[in-house]
């Protein structure tokens, strides 16, 4: 395959970037840190047409995000899963640093990804205040489970559930400060939380992992938060449609949204209703409401209305 050679593939690791230069051919390693990458920013702000690819690593391209954004330079931020479901079809298949830096930049030929955009530096941390609280509420759940099954630990595991209501509580107050420190996203809150069923932690999951809602097709954020249902079809067998893939925390969300949807005086609970009447499982008209509800919540940010009961 060909590369223009204004693309760069970049395999990004904690301690190295290996970066493939399409313009020579050559492949080189950079130091992961904000120095060394101020260096290669330099040096492709003077190319013409130059667009880096590389994977979603989290904090491990943070630095390159950063410089890229500032220096003005081109990027895409792809799906590692993406990428390697690339690297199988194209016949990329020993699994090196400098091969996957190669194969980053014929994804970017083959592809052609549009860029990502800037860094949002209030999404990030209110993505990480999210985090930072879902493994706390699983941590609070595991303790739980704990205590059930071994009372004589009741005096430890209590003091321990005791901080952890305390530490969710903390950061949920955090969370909202957050949102508020931003007037954009203080408002998309306040839209969400208009709909029945979202809650300021569904409203708070959505913003901070599903960036993109507000300008999406109606099926795009269905995929994106996995509620979409795919074909299994093939000659004469007809498969039956499933959901699969899409932003799992999202998904969660979603659907305990539409729990609490269906059971609300608005239009979600006639919806479910009816589906429950003519013989649909709970759980399949509850994942229906759910792909109901991202849809709507999807135009609501777009047109910036609150929702219409």
């Amino acid at each position: 395959m060909i590369i223009h050679p204004g693309i760069i593939g970049i395999d990004v690791s904690k301690a190295h970037l290996d970066i493939f230069d399409a313009g020579s051919g050559r492949t080189e390693r950079f130091p992961n840190s904000s120095e060394a990458v101020r260096s290669l920013a330099e040096r492709l702000q003077a190319r013409k047409q130059a667009f880096a690819i590389f994977e979603a690593t989290g904090i491990y391209d943070r630095h390159l995000r950063s410089v890229f954004d500032a220096q003005g330079l081109a990027y895409a931020r792809v799906n590692p899963s993406r990428a390697r479901d690339f690297a199988r079809a194209a016949g990329f298949l020993a699994k090196t640093d400098a091969v996957d830096a190669k194969m980053l930049a014929a994804m970017g030929q083959a592809l052609a990804p549009q860029p990502s955009p800037s860094r949002d530096t209030a999404r990030e941390t209110l993505a990480s205040l999210h985090k930072r609280r879902d493994q706390l509420v699983a941590m609070r759940a595991s303790e739980r489970v704990r205590f059930s099954e071994a009372p004589e630990l009741g005096d430890s595991l209590q003091s321990h559930i005791a901080w952890l209501d305390a530490e969710i509580a903390r950061l949920d107050a955090s969370v909202d400060a957050a949102l508020a420190m931003s007037a954009e996203l203080a408002a998309d809150t306040r839209l969400l939380r208009s709909a029945p069923g979202v809650g300021p932690v569904t409203a708070a999951t959505l913003i901070a992992l599903m960036p993109e809602l507000g300008s999406l097709s109606p099926k795009t954020a269905a995929a994106l938060a996995g509620l979409a249902p795919f074909n299994a079809d093939s000659g004469q067998f007809r498969g039956v449609r499933r959901i699969s893939g899409g932003r799992r925390r999202v998904r969660q969300a979603l659907y305990m949204a539409a729990v609490t949807a269906v059971r609300s005086a608005s239009r979600f609970k006639r919806l479910y209703e009816d589906m429950r009447e003519k013989g649909k499982p709970a759980k399949l008209a509850l994942i229906a409401i759910a792909r109901k509800l991202i849809v709507t919540l999807n135009a609501m940010l777009r047109d910036k209305v609150a929702f219409q009961r």
